[in-house]
């Protein structure tokens, strides 16, 4: 039985060097955010949402045509699988 994963990190690589990791409760939640928010406005250097849904009051801003790689990584809350 194929483990399922608690969540998804989703790290962004941003032009200069930058990195910064989000986390998406589902994969299904970063596809809808990622096709519509950020692939219309690709080229764009005006400023867009990142969600931030597991930091109360904290908010993250990005211009999509800075993001030069996404990495999404499943995560794990147990390292024990169960049958």
């Amino acid at each position: 039985m194929p483990r399922s994963a608690s969540e998804y990190a989703v790290h962004l690589f941003i032009e200069g060097g930058h990195r910064e990791e989000v986390r998406f409760p589902t994969v299904q939640e970063f596809q809808k955010w990622y096709s519509g928010e950020l692939v219309p406005k690709a080229d764009s250097s005006e400023f867009i949402s990142v969600p931030i849904k597991n930091i109360q009051g904290e908010y993250m801003v990005i211009r999509p045509r800075s993001v030069l790689a996404i990495r999404v990584e499943p995560v794990f809350s147990s390292s024990v699988e169960r049958y």
